[in-house]
């Protein structure tokens, strides 16, 4: 049974991804922190100035580590289908290893408009929006098949 209606494909998605498809240097806030990260210590000089002092130029250590790259990919599912469907349909469709899927239920809107016929009201369907993070390194090409 195919869960996945389609691929999430917007402008705000595409930028998540390309953000996500990035290794990113952060800073680990404490020593205990840096060794369970394998951070690397660096040293970072700066000047204090004082009103009416000379200027005192001090030193800070920072520990520094990379977070690697785990590209995200949202997918428009049905309402029913669970987590593990959703990671099993997407390491079949597009051969890549999912490490984690995050789901979100948003309720169908009521909407109005005016026209030359009077009044309109209906409403938009109810959807279900999952974004799969995958295993660094793995892509997904929604181009690919397209000529």
């Amino acid at each position: 049974m195919a869960f996945i209606i389609k691929p999430l494909v917007t402008e705000k998605m595409t930028k998540i991804t390309e953000q996500t498809s990035v290794p990113k240097r952060l800073r680990a806030l404490n020593e205990k922190t840096a060794k369970a990260k394998n951070a690397v210590e660096e040293k970072r000089s700066f000047v204090v100035k004082h009103k009416g002092k000379a200027d005192v130029t001090k030193e800070k250590t920072v520990w520094m580590y990379e977070k690697p790259a785990a590209p995200q990919y949202a997918f428009i599912v049905r309402p029913e289908a669970n987590k593990l469907e959703i990671k099993n349909e997407v390491e079949a469709l597009y051969n890549v290893t999912v490490e984690s899927v995050n789901t979100m239920r948003y309720a169908g809107k009521r909407s109005q408009r005016y026209t030359k016929a009077g009044l309109v009201k209906g409403h938009k369907s109810a959807f279900k929006k999952v974004i799969v993070t995958l295993k660094s390194g793995d892509e997904i090409d929604f181009y690919s098949n397209i000529e």
